[in-house]
C-alpha cells in the first residue's frame, strides 16, 4: 500500500489516522504542494483532481479522504470508523461533512494562494478569510455535537470518522491563529484523541517530510 501525503495537508492527516487505527502500514510518498508538485503530468495522470491523498492499493488507485477510508473500512473492517448502523452512521457522515464539505474546500491552500495570487487579497484579507469560515463551521460542529457527541470521542468511546476529520481541522485552525476556545467540546475531543498513538503517529510532525 502506498499513500502520496504532504505533511501538513488535513486530508491526507484524515487518512493517516483512518491507516494508524487500523495499524496498516504503508510506503509514504511525499507530495510537497508548496512547491506544487502535485501538478506534475505524471501525478496528474494518477490523480486527476491533482492533489492529495491518493492511495494505492494492489493496483486500485484512489483520491479523495473520505473515499479512501470508506474503501479501507470495507477492506480492513476492524476497527470500522463508519458505523453499520443507520442512525449512527448518518450522525458520524453528517459531522464528517460538515467539515470536509464547509470548512474545509473554501480553506485549502489552492483556495487561499487563488485569493492572493490572482484577486490580490492581503495578508490580512486571506487571515479574516480563513477566520470567518473556521468561526462559522466549527460552531456549527460544536452545535451537533452538543446536540448528538457523546463518550471521549465524538460519537462514543471509540474514534470514528468524524474524529479523523476533526482532529486535523483543529491543528489546521490552531497553526492559523484562530481563537477556538469558544468550543469546549471541540477541544475536548481534540485533545483526547491526540493522547492515543494512533493520532499522536498520523501527527504532521510525524511525517517524513515534515518542514516547520
Amino acid at each position: 500500500m502506498q499513500l502520496h501525503s504532504f505533511f501538513n495537508s488535513s486530508t491526507s492527516y484524515r487518512v493517516r489516522i483512518a491507516l494508524a487505527l487500523k495499524g496498516l502500514s504503508y510506503d509514504y510518498l511525499p507530495v510537497n504542494l508548496r512547491k506544487q508538485e502535485q501538478r506534475a503530468a505524471d501525478y496528474v495522470a494518477k490523480n486527476p483532481s491533482a492533489g492529495v491523498p491518493l492511495l494505492i492499493d494492489d493496483g486500485v488507485q484512489l483520491s479523495q479522504s473520505l473515499a479512501i477510508i470508506d474503501y479501507l473500512d470495507a477492506t480492513h473492517p476492524e476497527p470500522r470508523l463508519i458505523p453499520a448502523d443507520t442512525l449512527a452512521r448518518a450522525r458520524v457522515l453528517e459531522l464528517s461533512d460538515a467539515i470536509s464539505c464547509d470548512i474545509h474546500p473554501v480553506n485549502n491552500m489552492r483556495i487561499l494562494r487563488y485569493l492572493q495570487d490572482v484577486l490580490g487579497a492581503s495578508d490580512e484579507q486571506k487571515t479574516a478569510w480563513y477566520h470567518h469560515w473556521i468561526k462559522e463551521g466549527l460552531t456549527a460542529v460544536e452545535a451537533l455535537l452538543a446536540r448528538h457527541g457523546h463518550g471521549a470521542y465524538c460519537f462514543g468511546d471509540a474514534p470514528t470518522l468524524a474524529d479523523c476529520c476533526l482532529v486535523p481541522q483543529v491543528a489546521n485552525a490552531q497553526r492559523m491563529g484562530c481563537d477556538v476556545s469558544a468550543y469546549p467540546r471541540i477541544l475536548r475531543i481534540f485533545e483526547h484523541c491526540n493522547a492515543q498513538p494512533a493520532f499522536q503517529q498520523a501527527a504532521p510532525s510525524q511525517q517524513p517530510d515534515y518542514t516547520s
